[in-house]
This record gives structure tokens, C-alpha cells and sequence, in this order.
């Protein structure tokens, strides 16, 4: 069915194509398509060969995606969980030599790509004046050869010219004529040579000159365009708040009110926000997207491919819905149920891991104050505007001394709200403590703007809190290219788990993360699931002022077996100078299988959370007013420590995360030298050290990429790297492909058993 092929000639030609079948969701089945993988290592398939000049049906980029072999003739490619491709050959020799196709196209798109990345760097941080003396020194010296080769050309040639002429003169000495002649005309052979070889040179020098300048020179235009965009976008900005300013200061002079509102637009215009504890108004209008789709097996509408334009609408149907919540009375004092703070709070039963010990163990709170390292951010980034995060070189100067598996672990801080959630007979009910979970996990961003160290492939991170916390977490760097990671929670009655990666992208004024794996947690007793993903983050004032992060957009957490249908609309509300509401806002809405109403959430995401049941219903369908019971805080941050802006601005379970430990993995993060030497203050040597490591890091990757590419020419299977402690598998609710853990790790810890375990620090 295939008809493999190497594009060593021109890269536009193929190097491998095909039929294969392709899973298709309108048909709920696989259906005959043509793919062609093309040398820069992307997938595009066509419904026949004829379509190739005019119409393609969808493509993946492999530089990113993953590639798993379901059984001996189907296969899967994902990429970060927002497209997959569901493909099944004819048997299992076709199968093997599509993946390895796939995998070594996959290898040279990143060679590719980091090439040019590096080529970028260096002539980012080329010095012009210093470049220009050395390209101008060079073409002076090939001037002056060409300016010799003249010369001696003109001496020759004269002599030439006089011994021919010398011969044609009658005499007896023809024979001294002729030698002579051919004397003169060998040197200017040899003269003529050499001026060819010297304009030659020159020439190259030129040309190469002339393509590394006129790169340069594309670069320079680009960062001007983009420049000149913000300083517009800046100005206008700047405008808006003047005259904002003008309408609103006359309005808070003249008032006599004490309401707080007055307090915020008193406040001078500030490049970054002033974080105040706000009042939150019960009474809000809500507007959210209903979302009714099915199993999506493509992961992209840009999949969707002939007939399935047809039933798109089917696949993911949109509506905007706005709700009203009004509350029929105001909060009580005694009614409010305060979470439980981490110092007093008890294990609700004893669960998977008993009863909580009666000695727990001392830990730190707090890490070594942050030295004072001067050094702007806007140097290094301004020539980075419109890349990946993960692919701008940063130094630690602007890192935290935590990993980023280290802070998705943080995500647990509040995880006693799950242990409260477990207790919940009420599906609803129980959605409102899970969604109160996923807003905590924000909860210490607001101040956060360190950068966390990207893990390396393989590094892992262990925390096990199960004498104090009742919980204990297991995560792992499953993928460099596409940067993931997997971590898995255990609570006393709860297992929580997520695949974490992201696209970002430096926009200049601001930097924007995108989460694209999913989070779940289940409940055995009761058998519910919920799933969810993150929403998108922004960090503001990259150019000028204190660095500052905003999360904003929706966010559905959806119930899964046992709570299937039931369901919560969250909506992150974005921070605005001028807007009445409290900032930080985040509003939500949990309905039922039957998509009734039952709680109205609320609050501030790094502040508290209340709900309130839903009462009663009023209005039309798509605008229904909800009347609620009293409201509850379930939720509330616990502050951070005194003085914790010296230190990273950590809380007290942050200062513990990276605490070093006994009997912990080979690879686990406590072990990094380059973070533990940030911790320590040494920055310098921790340069140094990340160095090392990421060149030691792409070292291995080439000597992989060499082996899988000499087990292709040799026409035997190079397996792909896999994880340690996670698999890949796909999830039986949404068929995306994701990475679960495998059960082995604590065992692992307990013989002290860390064989499998690589070496990458």
C-alpha cells in the first residue's frame, strides 16, 4: 500500500507515501486515504493522488508530535493533544516501516529546526561593528590580490605582446624568438590563473557576505516592524488611560462616597496592578460557551476533511449562553466554612495510606534570599519576539530555583479540598470542591514571574507528604520534543493525574503560555471522573514596569463515568484598570446530567472561592436568571510567609519542594546541580552548569537519532525512546493518546532498586 521514497534531491520531494486507512469521525470508521510525508517532516493526506495539486485534507508537523504504535498494524500521531491521527495498515512490516519513516523525518525536522535556531542566536548576538571590520578587512585583502593579479596581467601581457612582435621580425635567432615566446606566454597562463582563482574568491566572499547580511538585514526589519507595533500599541495605550484618567479623577473628587470602588480609581496609573483584597459582589452575570460535541478522534476541526464539513456542526456545536445569579440573602458569619489550614488539618479516614503518623518530619520553610543580580529582561527577549518559550536561551538570573515538574506539584497545595470532595454523596456538590481545586492551583501566581528550570528528558520529582498532607506525587519529563511532562497524585480516596505541555509565544509587551494537556482526577468510591484543562496565563510589562501574570478564558471541567453529563463552566475574567468588578475574578456554573443548574461559584483566584446552591430559575432558556441559597467560602489562600518577596515569593510548600532528601531517584530534581546551585546563590557556576547539561542532554539525542537512522538503512526496528516510570495509552473517554503511570515507582523506592534509571546529570 506504500511506496517509500528518499527526498535526498530536492526537499520538496516526498520521502515516503502511500495508502493507508485513517480513522474518520462522520463515518465512525477508517476510510482508504493517500499520505505523503514530505522531507521537512510533515504528514498531509489526501482522499486520492489526484487531489495532491489542489486539495489537502489535513496535515501534522512532526517536530512536535508523538508517535505510538497501538498494535502490529495501527498506529497514532498526536501532537500535544490537540491533533491526532488514528492510522491502520495493511500489515505489520508496512506498520513498522511508517513509524520508522515517521520517527527519522520527525529526528531531522528538529536538526533542522535547531539549526536555524542556532544560526539565529549567532547572528543575534553578533557584534555589527565587529562583524563589519572583519567582513571589510577580508574583502580589502581580496581587493588587493585582484589589484597584484592586474598588475602583473598588465606586465605580462606587454611582454607577451613584445616577444610576438620581436618574432615577426625577420632574423637568424628564431629558435631564442620562440622559446621566448612561450616563456612569456607560461607567466601569463599563470598569471591568468591566478586572477581566476582570486575573482573566484572573491566572489564567494561576497556572495556569502552578501546572503549572512541580507539575513541580517530581514532580521533588523522584522524587530523594527515589530518594535514599531508596540511603541504604536504603547501610545495608544497610554492615550486611552489619559483619557480615562480625565473622566474619572473629577468623578472620585467630587464624590463623597466611601465605597471601595473609589479606592481603585484613585490609584495612579502603574505599569503593574496593586493586589488588594477585594469585595466580591454575589450578584454577577455570566456568559460562557455551551459546548456538545462527541468523540473527536482527529483532536482538530482543521481534520475535518469532505463530507465531515457537512457535519461539523455535529462534532462541535457552539452556543453562547449568559446567565444572571442573583442571591436571595446576604452571607452569614457563622455560615462561612473556612479550608483547613495545612498546620491543623486531619486526614478525612485513613484511606490507602492509614492512619497519619504521630512524628512528622521537620521541614524547612523558607529557601536562601534571592541575591540582588541586576539584569534586563528586555535585552535578552527583544530578539526573540514571536518564539517559543521553551526555545529562547534564558539564564537563571530570570529562573526560580524550582523545576517545572516542581511547580506542577504545587498544584496540590490545597489538595485537601479533594479529600472534602470525596465525602460529597452529591455529584454537583462535589464538582464545586474539585472546580474550587483547580482555581488554588493559581492561587501563587500572581507574584510568581520566576521562570521554572525546563526538566530534562528522563528527570523525575518525588513528593511524598503522606504523614502530613495525606498525598503523594510522582512526575517524569516524558518528551523533549514536544516539551512533557506526566504526573500522578495519590490521595487517601482520590487519584489525580495530568499530562502537562503548552505553546507560548513572546509577543513582546507580554508573553502567553497555552496549556494543551488535560488534568483529571477520579474518586473510586463513587466511581466519578472529572477532566479539565488549564487556561491560558499571560505575563504583562516584559518591556518596562514590575513583571506581573494574569490567567484568563473558560474553562469546562467535564464529569466522566459515573458523573457522566454533569459538567462546570468556570470563566477566568481578565484584569482591567477600569473596570468596577473585583480583579482577578473567576465565575462559575455547575449543572447536571439534565444541564439544570445546582451551584453558582465564585471568588478571586488567588484570594478565596464561595458557592451557593441554585434555588430557583427564572427567564428565558437561553437567558435564565438563578436565585441562590447563601454563600459559603470553601476556599481561601493561606498567606505566604513574612518577607517571602526575598525568597522567590515561595510559600511555605514551595520551600519545601526542593529541600534535599534521602533515597530519592538518581534523576529527581532535588539532584540538579544547575538549580541547587541557584538555590545556593552561586548563579555564575549555575550558568555553567545548565550549560553542561543541555549540551550533554542534546548529545544523547543525536547519538539516538544516529542509531534509529543506522537501524533504518540496515532495515531493522530502532524502538523509541520511552518513558521510565509512564506509558503511553489512550484515555477511554476522549481516545486521545496520553501518558498514565505505569505502578511501579514507590516499589522501586522501597528495594532501593533505581537500575533503569539513566544518567542525565
Amino acid at each position: 500500500m506504500s511506496d517509500g521514497k528518499s527526498g535526498a534531491g530536492d526537499s520538496n520531494e516526498p520521502e515516503m507515501k502511500g495508502w493507508l486507512l485513517k480513522w474518520t469521525n462522520y463515518l465512525k470508521g477508517y476510510q482508504r486515504r493517500w499520505f505523503v510525508l514530505s522531507a521537512g517532516g510533515v504528514l498531509s493526506y489526501y482522499r486520492n493522488q489526484a487531489e495532491m495539486s489542489h486539495t489537502c485534507r489535513g496535515t501534522i508537523s512532526l517536530h512536535g508530535a508523538l508517535i505510538h504504535t497501538v498494535d502490529s498494524c495501527t498506529f497514532v500521531i498526536s501532537n500535544g493533544g490537540t491533533q491526532s491521527f488514528h492510522i491502520k495498515t495493511a500489515n505489520e512490516v508496512e506498520r513498522q516501516s511508517w513509524v520508522t519513516a515517521l520517527e527519522l523525518a520527525k529526528a531531522k525536522a528538529i536538526r533542522a529546526m535547531e539549526s536555524e535556531e542556532d544560526e539565529e542566536t549567532e547572528t543575534a548576538h553578533a557584534v555589527p561593528s565587529e562583524e563589519l571590520n572583519v567582513v571589510l578587512k577580508e574583502i580589502a585583502i581580496r581587493l588587493e590580490n585582484l589589484r597584484t593579479c592586474y598588475d602583473l596581467i598588465t606586465k605580462h601581457g606587454a611582454a607577451l605582446q613584445r616577444a610576438l612582435s620581436d618574432l615577426e621580425t625577420p632574423g637568424d635567432d628564431i629558435a631564442i624568438k620562440t622559446k621566448t615566446v612561450n616563456e612569456r606566454a607560461t607567466l601569463f597562463r599563470i598569471t591568468s590563473n591566478a586572477m581566476i582563482n582570486v575573482c573566484t574568491e572573491y566572489l564567494k566572499t561576497a556572495e556569502n557576505q552578501g546572503q549572512k547580511w541580507s539575513k541580517m538585514l530581514q532580521q533588523e526589519r522584522g524587530h523594527r516592524q515589530r518594535l514599531e507595533e508596540m511603541v504604536e500599541q504603547l501610545a495608544k495605550q497610554q492615550r486611552h488611560l489619559e483619557q480615562q484618567a480625565h473622566r474619572i479623577i473629577p468623578n472620585v473628587a467630587s464624590s463623597t462616597s466611601d465605597d471601595e470602588d473609589n479606592e481603585f480609581y484613585d490609584a495612579q496609573s502603574t505599569t503593574s496592578p496593586t493586589f488588594v483584597s477585594p469585595q466580591i459582589d454575589d450578584s454577577f452575570i455570566l456568559k460562557y460557551q455551551n459546548r456538545s460535541c462527541f468523540i473527536d478522534r482527529t483532536g482538530s476541526s482543521s481534520e475535518t476533511e469532505g463530507d465531515e464539513l457537512n457535519n461539523k456542526s455535529e462534532i462541535n456545536s457552539t452556543e453562547v449562553k449568559q446567565v444572571t445569579v442573583i442571591p436571595e440573602e446576604e452571607k452569614s458569619v457563622s455560615e462561612i466554612v473556612e479550608t483547613m489550614d495545612e498546620t491543623d488539618r486531619v486526614i478525612l479516614g485513613n484511606g490507602r495510606f492509614g492512619k497519619k503518623s504521630s512524628t512528622l518530619r521537620q521541614r524547612r520553610t523558607a529557601v536562601p534570599n534571592k541575591p540582588n543580580y541586576p539584569l534586563n529582561l528586555w535585552s535578552i527577549m527583544k530578539n526573540c519576539i514571536g518564539k517559543e518559550l521553551s526555545k529562547i536561551p534564558m539564564p537563571v538570573n530570570f529562573n526560580e530555583p524550582l523545576s517545572m515538574l516542581q511547580r506542577l506539584t504545587e498544584d496540590y497545595e490545597y489538595a485537601n479540598l479533594l479529600d472534602i470532595a470525596a465525602k460529597c454523596t452529591d455529584p454537583c456538590e462535589q464538582l464545586a470542591y474539585v472546580a474550587a481545586f483547580t482555581i488554588s492551583s493559581y492561587s501563587t501566581t500572581a507574584n510568581r514571574t520566576g521562570k521554572p528550570f525546563n526538566p530534562l528528558l528522563g528527570e523525575t520529582y518525588e513528593c511524598d507528604r503522606t504523614d502530613d498532607l495525606g498525598w503523594r506525587v510522582i512526575a517524569e519529563q516524558v518528551s523533549h520534543h514536544p516539551p512533557m511532562a506526566a504526573i500522578h497524585c495519590e490521595g487517601n480516596e482520590w487519584t489525580c493525574w495530568q499530562e502537562f505541555t503548552m505553546t507560548s509565544k513572546f509577543r513582546g509587551k507580554y508573553l502567553q503560555i497555552t496549556p494543551l494537556g488535560s488534568s483529571n482526577v477520579e474518586f473510586p468510591a463513587s466511581g466519578n471522573k472529572y477532566t479539565w484543562r488549564k487556561v491560558t496565563t499571560t505575563v504583562q510589562n516584559i518591556i518596562v514596569g514590575k513583571l506581573w501574570v494574569d490567567h484568563t478564558g473558560e474553562m469546562e471541567i467535564l464529569g466522566a463515568n459515573k458523573a457522566s453529563g454533569i459538567k462546570c463552566h468556570l470563566t477566568y475574567i481578565p484584569y482591567s484598570y477600569f473596570s468596577r468588578d473585583a480583579q482577578r475574578r473567576v465565575k462559575g456554573l455547575i449543572m447536571n446530567e439534565k444541564n439544570e443548574a445546582k451551584w453558582v461559584l465564585n471568588g478571586i483566584w488567588d484570594n478565596k472561592i464561595e458557592i451557593a446552591p441554585v434555588i430557583s430559575t427564572s427567564g428565558s432558556e437561553n437567558s435564565p436568571v438563578y436565585k441562590t441559597g447563601s454563600y459559603n467560602i470553601i476556599w481561601s489562600r493561606r498567606l505566604p510567609p513574612p518577607n517571602s518577596e526575598k525568597s522567590y515569593n515561595f510559600t511555605v510548600l514551595a520551600s519545601q519542594l526542593n529541600e534535599p532528601e534521602e533515597g530519592v531517584a538518581p534523576t529527581d530534581s532535588r539532584k540538579r546541580p544547575d538549580q541547587r546551585l541557584m538555590e545556593e546563590a552561586k548563579w555564575d557556576l549555575s550558568n555553567k552548569e545548565k550549560v553542561r547539561l543541555e549540551e550533554k542532554q542534546r548529545t544523547k539525542r543525536r547519538e539516538r537519532e544516529a542509531e534509529a537512522e543506522k537501524a533504518a538503512k540496515e532495515g531493522r526496528p530502532y524502538p523509541p525512546y520511552e518513558p521510565i516510570w509512564f506509558k503511553k495509552q489512550q484515555d477511554d473517554n476522549t481516545e486521545n493518546l496520553v501518558h498514565v503511570y505505569k505502578g511501579d515507582y514507590w516499589e522501586s523506592k522501597k528495594r532501593n532498586d533505581w537500575s533503569k534509571c539513566p544518567d542525565i546529570f
